[in-house]
């Protein structure tokens, strides 16, 4: 097909798009309006604001244009070369992007080329002229559509936000947030007018939202303020929609946020805290070489929880260190000023690899009490704002109470605590979560007298909370320990685990609870017939057992959604409808149940509530089932409708009754006022027709139609909408007007509706610290029964703790590690562990590589924080003394980033250890000084030790250095030394340099009294397959040490015997050598030569005397004689 033809051909395809929009049908007036706000986000796009029917005619005339450049282009390729076969251009041409991209690609042409893509995303590569999200401005040369414009105006606002921008049934990144959300969520990014672009659509908002939080990201979501209805009857018809930011979603905020909280996905269950921290130089240092002061105010948003601290710190900020392990933040607020260590340790926390988001926030706006006017006036209006929404209503006197007594507690914070505080609080404003420190809040403290903050290094060396292989939680004490069934109760359980108590009291009561559940669980039966109705009645009363009603309760909230989470969602009203009923309905159901156990004080007669023995038991049950509680959650949950709530159907949702929401009624009473006259107008169409049996009918969703015969005749300004080949729809004017007053009435019941449950979920703030307690309570049942099953499945036993007045002591008979016990089973070797603060606290540990030193005293440790938590323990027997801290030195790293060697490590975590332990602290110590040479290494250790022995900690000390163990000479009584056991057999084997003599070591993995010489590392060696020609080289080398060193002991020896004498002689020799005069050694070396061996021995005796005595003179004395005796040896 030659230019010509093609172009008749063009010209023919135009001529029949013009005849084939003269004959088009009008288009339906209802379905324009149902789709007027999605088509006039299109038309901001393009930068239309007029009349859409002029998109033929551009369509046309661009078309024209187009074929005008492709017959040019193929009539000089006809003039210029022989004729080859076009490329056939099918009957489908239309002004679509695609079928440009697709004649462009064929027909080159002068248009800008695509941009190229990029070889690792596959993305497009941005033209450098393409102004970016973050330096966006308006200039002259630059021609904005609509849309556009509101994008450079709300990237100038929020400058540090990804924007997801609502367009039509899409959310539209543009810019670099383009580029950003190409790459994190995989989707294709390209050119639109003046930005990189990239889209969504609407309903997988909450899948993207996440993905790309998780990244590290903050995103906000901008949606359209109005619809189309409202925006038809407004002042801004031709303009376009607006626009606002609805929502920010970081880490820390996401569960609490609206649209996205409250899901699976993502960051589940673990906790998201948001952690401030600000610091200041200690300018007068002393002893403790503490440099800074740091405090730190730690929010869990989705939970009320608020954690705050101040302390001191040093250079290595261990402290800091040790509260970021144990809180594992999401996000990280950094007050500036902040000091050069601190920020080096925060933000190597916050690395590539871990997407914890780090802000920083100046505070240099607090000098002066600053910051306590600004936590002061944020409760001061929260205060003014809980008046004017009860202006009628009494305020409760314990919410009065509660509030005055937080404000008390928030005047005795100290200084950088309130700094950090009052940073958070700045920093929530902008999400709106500023209210949760207000009112909802649970403050606790850093420290407490009742709980041990274990240290960074335990908590990592100890594999508490994750293992140390991979990073997981498997394999760790807390996945051991975990068998809870509730979200909530697993975070808690966290918690317990990281700060075990410190008070034998509160121990008690966490040991009293478990007794009782895990009795329970080995005899329950699923009810219990406690009477009949009367005596010739087959009816019986039934009454579930405690257990059954327990363990029916925590599997019902298992299934049930966070409720944790759920009323502090409600509290921040971000909360959905049908998460509402389900979180109340939870509450509701576990109080209904647990009120069947009749603890209550008007139940204390009954013979059922002899069934909870336990005081902390009765305590959290009574808590979770108060009728307060209960009786509140029914009042709740009988005001809404939960069909309409598990619709979406908002305008129905709530139920009218005793005067509520009176704005919703008379909106309600407007829709049906607009509904009844739009529907009495089929009587005038009927008189009008003379059609008795007329009725409106619905097509597709177009509802009050009058479907008429084909061949009658109608008025002129009926609106044609649809039609049969036998039937026309129509609507006529009357129905339309009905039709759009009854869509502004019913957009106006959306907005009422929406603002009625904003104040619902509201007034659900005076009973928020009811549902938190009832909530917390829940999940304490829920980890105490946790640990009961553990102790169930695994046979372990109660630990016995002894009083607080008797010594620091540790007993543990057939100990075992908790987590090794659980993979090994029945083969795991038990071991004794005896240790008293007035006999023997310390145990110095020796034996071969890989024999099981290490997993002794881990055990130990485990085992201890086990008792503590309020768990049984692995072991026959266990008895114990409260410790208030647990300090770990174990394995060999570096910190090269924080220019930090292994040698260093070692020694800041055993200086760590020096300044913190107390009497009563337990220290595990494995093979420090193993880090820099043999001597310095052993000293460091033996010094370290001997420090500890002075502080009388109980001290588990593992070493490959046998000369420490010597220690226990200046300790007697209070240091063991001891190794584990093994076998050892030779055998003969067969190498290609002759017969080479193998040693086989038998692990046996028992603790036995004694020092182990030998550490047999050519064994590990091997099972590390190093060669064998090193190992033999290794082997020559170490029989030639050991002869260099069994010689010099050799003579040491001699020289030992030489100046050895009985214990009971030694004094009156001493005496006796002062008593002889200078020359009687003379008379004696004449004689044979036994007197000559004598005379030395006489000599060496002086000079250790000598050395020995505290008398000068007498030293002097004995130096005398020692002189005399040489001249006699030199002239002999």
């Amino acid at each position: 097909m030659g230019p010509i033809l093609i172009f008749a051909h063009a010209s023919r395809l135009t001529l029949l798009h013009a005849e084939k929009r003269k004959r088009a049908k009008p288009r339906n007036p209802a379905a324009l309006r149902n789709r007027a706000s999605k088509s006039h986000s299109l038309s901001e796009i393009h930068g239309q604001t007029k009349a859409t029917s002029t998109f033929p005619l551009l369509c046309s005339q661009n078309l024209k244009l187009r074929l005008h450049r492709l017959l040019l282009h193929q009539l000089q390729h006809h003039h210029h070369h022989q004729p080859t076969p076009c490329p056939k251009i099918c009957a489908t041409v239309s002004f679509s992007p695609s079928k440009r991209k697709v004649v462009s690609t064929q027909f080159p042409s002068t248009t800008p080329k695509k941009p190229k893509l990029s070889p690792h995303t596959h993305n497009p590569i941005p033209l450098p002229k393409l102004p970016g999200p973050s330096n966006i401005t308006q200039t002259s040369s630059k021609k904005y559509t609509p849309l556009e414009q509101q994008v450079v105006d709300l990237k100038n606002k929020y400058p540090d936000v990804l924007l997801m921008i609502e367009v039509g049934y899409k959310y539209r990144f543009f810019g670099e947030d383009a580029e950003i959300a190409a790459k994190v969520l995989g989707i294709y990014a390209h050119e639109d007018h003046n930005f990189m672009t990239a889209s969504i659509p609407t309903f997988r908002l909450n899948v993207h939202v996440r993905r790309l939080v998780s990244a590290g990201y903050k995103v906000g979501v901008v949606k359209q303020t109005e619809t189309a209805a409202i925006k038809a009857h407004g002042p801004s018809r031709l303009g376009p929609f607006g626009r606002g930011l609805s929502a920010l979603y970081t880490k820390a905020t996401l569960e609490a946020a609206e649209d996205v909280g409250g899901g699976e996905e993502g960051c589940g269950g673990e906790s998201n805290y948001l952690v401030c921290v600000v610091d200041n130089d200690i300018i007068s240092k002393n002893d403790d070489d503490f440099d800074v002061r740091i405090g730190v105010v730690a929010v869990e948003i989705s939970t009320g929880d608020v954690i705050y601290g101040e302390f001191n710190d040093g250079f290595l900020r261990s402290g800091l260190e040790a509260v970021v392990l144990s809180l594992s933040p999401a996000e990280l607020l950094l007050g500036q000023p902040l000091s050069k260590q601190t920020e080096k340790l925060l933000l190597t926390y916050a690395g590539p690899a871990s997407n914890v988001r780090v802000e920083r926030a100046s505070r240099d706006c607090f000098s002066g009490g600053g910051a306590l006017a600004e936590v002061m006036s944020l409760y001061e209006n929260m205060g003014e704002e809980n008046l004017a929404n009860n202006d009628k209503e009494s305020i409760d006197v314990g919410e009065k109470g509660n509030h005055s007594s937080t404000i008390e507690g928030i005047m005795n914070m100290p200084d950088l605590a309130v700094q950090a505080l009052a940073l958070t609080i700045h920093h929530l404003k902008q999400f709106g979560f500023e209210r949760i420190l207000c009112l909802g809040a649970s403050f606790r403290s850093l420290s407490s007298s009742t709980e041990m903050t274990l240290s960074a290094n335990a908590l990592q060396q100890l594999e508490v909370l994750r293992n140390n292989s991979n990073g997981s939680e498997s394999g760790s004490l807390l996945h051991i320990m975990n068998h809870t069934l509730t979200i909530y109760g697993s975070r808690l359980l966290r918690r317990w685990v990281t700060h075990p108590l410190c008070d034998r009291n509160l121990i008690s009561a966490r040991l009293d609870v478990v007794s009782e559940i895990a009795e329970s669980m080995g005899s329950y039966k699923t009810s219990e017939i406690v009477g009949g109705l009367d005596e010739n009645s087959d009816v019986t009363i039934v009454e579930p057992e405690f257990y059954y009603i327990l363990s029916s309760v925590l599997t019902y909230l298992g299934k049930s959604p966070d409720i944790q989470r759920g009323i502090t969602r409600i509290f921040h009203r971000t909360a959905t409808p049908s998460e509402f009923i389900a979180v109340i309905q939870a509450i509701l159901y576990a109080g209904k149940q647990l009120q069947r156990l009749h603890i209550g004080e008007e139940y204390n007669e009954k013979a059922l509530s002899k069934t909870v023995h336990s005081v902390l038991l009765k305590k959290m049950i009574l808590i979770a089932s108060s009728a307060t509680v209960v009786g509140k959650a029914a009042k709740l949950l009988s005001s809404l409708n939960k069909e309409a709530a598990d619709q979406g159907d908002l305008p129905n949702l709530l139920i009218i009754s005793n005067g509520q929401f009176a704005e919703v009624a008379r909106a309600r009473k407007a829709v049906q006022l607009a509904k009844e006259e739009l529907d009495s107008l089929i009587s005038l169409y009927r008189k009008q027709l003379g059609m008795r049996n007329l009725e409106f009918m619905s097509v597709s969703g177009t509802t009050h139609l009058i479907e008429l015969p084909i061949d009658l005749k109608v008025p002129l300004n009926w609106v044609k909408i649809n039609s049969t080949n036998k039937k026309i729809r129509y609507h006529p004017p009357e129905v339309l007007t009905a039709l759009d007053k009854l869509a502004l009435a019913n957009e106006e019941l959306a907005v009422v509706c929406r603002a009625a449950w904003d104040s619902f979920l509201r007034g659900f703030a005076e009973y928020y610290s009811d549902f938190q307690a009832a909530v917390q309570s829940l999940a304490t049942l829920d980890c105490l029964h946790s640990l009961a099953i553990l102790s169930r499945n695994k046979n372990y036993v109660r630990p016995v703790f002894v009083d607080d007045n008797e010594p620091v002591q540790i007993h543990v008979c057939s100990g075992r590690h908790p987590v090794l016990d659980t993979i090994l089973q029945d083969n795991f070797v038990p071991n004794d562990t005896n240790l008293h603060a007035d006999r023997e606290h310390c145990q110095i540990v020796t034996g071969p590589n890989m024999g099981g030193k290490s997993c002794y005293i881990r055990q130990v440790a485990l085992i201890a924080i086990m008792a503590q938590v309020g768990s049984f323990v692995p072991a026959s027997s266990a008895e114990l003394h409260v410790l208030n801290g647990i300090h770990t030195r174990m394995g060999a790293s570096d910190s090269i980033q924080q220019g930090r060697s292994t040698f260093l490590e070692e020694l800041s975590e055993a200086s760590h250890i020096l300044h913190n332990c107390t009497s009563q602290s337990l220290v595990i110590i494995d093979e420090l000084g193993r880090g820099t040479s043999t001597h310095d290494g052993v000293a460091i250790a033996y010094a370290t030790l001997h420090h500890l022995l002075e502080q009388k900690c109980i001290v588990l000390f593992v070493t490959h250095y046998p000369k420490i163990a010597d220690i226990k000479n200046e300790f007697p009584g209070s240091v063991g030394a001891y190794h584990v056991s093994y076998l050892t057999s030779h055998n003969v084997m067969e190498t290609t340099n002759g017969k080479s003599n193998q040693e086989d070591v038998t692990y046996l993995y028992k603790l036995v009294p004694g020092v182990s010489e030998r550490s047999f590392g050519f064994k590990v060696a091997q099972l590390a397959q190093l060669p064998s020609s090193c190992i033999t080289r290794a082997n020559v080398m170490a029989a030639k040490l050991e002869a260099e060193v069994s010689s010099r002991v050799g003579n040491i020896k001699g020289k030992k015997q030489l100046l050895e004498i009985p214990s009971g002689q030694e004094q009156g020799a001493q005496e006796n050598m002062l008593l002889l005069p200078d020359n009687c050694c003379a008379k004696r070396l004449e004689g044979p030569e036994e007197e000559l061996s004598s005379a030395f021995q006489e000599f060496f005796l002086n000079l250790k005397f000598a050395t020995l005595d505290d008398n000068p003179a007498r030293s002097f004395q004995l130096l005398k004689h020692a002189r005399s005796i040489a001249k006699e040896l030199l002239i002999r």
